[in-house]
């Protein structure tokens, strides 16, 4: 009996430093930009005990979100902002907040790198300087880096190797990226925006691939997707078609349909895209294996 208890509890601990070392996708927020009901889109790799994080939403909510995500600002070490907007960039105000009085308090570890494209610097710096006290942003430049990204760059974070370029944005200059996961496999982010055909060799081939998708082709004439610059669920399903994507994630959408949005988007889905479709809600955790 005790032989058979201690051969099962090495098996959990086994199953336990596997589940460590798989790679996840924590969902922070899924909403486009003026959801009431989700959180705005962002999300982080988790990599062990840290987190390469990909922007932070509008507002200090995102404190919220890493709270119920069990997520430690303490293994933040490394953010993405894609671009400018509201939605995307006013929840980084606060992580180099909180981050920064963590580091006055002993709490945190190391530098904090903030990795945008050149242009984006100066609206955060600003925006930090107009609202944060001056002990906290005394930090940039120290502790607090901002490191400029320009398109086609790759840069050493974590364990990865990650390629931002530029979208090629309609509106505002944004960039997504690529990386390559330890298990070999790609995953690229596409930033909120319908995608290019300039950055096709970022996306070809790609095993996940993170896209927007405002809402549902079959209600693009109460959304008006293409007014707002955006997709809906059958481009997006066409494009990982004809670029061979194995895995599609669906997000940056509409709010209406909370409880049947999963199942109604995965429907439309399937119609265009024969891979896996994940259309995750908030704090939901995809295991990118």
């Amino acid at each position: 009996m005790k032989k058979n208890f201690y051969d099962k509890l090495v098996k959990e601990n086994l199953k336990g430093s596997d589940d460590m070392k798989t790679e996840k996708l924590i969902v922070l927020g899924t909403g486009n930009a003026m959801v009431t009901e989700y959180y705005n889109t962002c999300f982080a790799i988790k990599n062990g005990k840290e987190y390469f994080m990909v922007d932070a939403g509008g507002g200090n909510g995102i404190l919220r979100q890493l709270k119920k995500a069990s997520v430690n600002p303490a293994h933040i070490h490394h953010l993405f902002i894609t671009h400018g907007h509201t939605d995307h960039v006013l929840g980084v105000v606060w992580l180099i907040r909180q981050i920064a009085s963590m580091m006055l308090d002993q709490k945190y570890k190391g530098t904090f790198k903030i990795y945008c494209h050149d242009a984006l610097i100066k609206t955060v710096v600003t925006i930090c300087d107009l609202t944060l006290q001056k002990k906290l942003t005394a930090l940039f430049g120290s502790r607090i880096l901002l490191v400029p990204v320009q398109d086609g760059q790759t840069e050493k974070i974590l364990d990865y190797y990650v390629t931002f370029f530029d979208i090629h944005s309609t509106k505002l200059k944004q960039f997504g990226f690529t990386i390559m996961l330890r298990n070999g496999q790609k995953l690229t982010c596409l930033g909120d925006e319908p995608f290019n055909p300039l950055c096709k060799k970022y996306v070809l081939d790609t095993d996940w691939l993170l896209s927007e998708a405002f809402c549902l082709y079959s209600e693009r004439d109460i959304f008006d997707p293409y007014e707002k610059h955006h997709s809906t669920v059958r481009e997006a399903c066409e494009l990982a078609e004809e670029m061979k994507i194995a895995n599609l994630v669906l997000w940056h959408t509409e709010e209406k349909n909370l409880l049947n949005r999963k199942k109604r988007y995965k429907a439309e889905g399937k119609q265009y895209f024969k891979g896996k479709i994940y259309v995750p809600e908030d704090l939901d955790i995809i295991k990118l294996k």
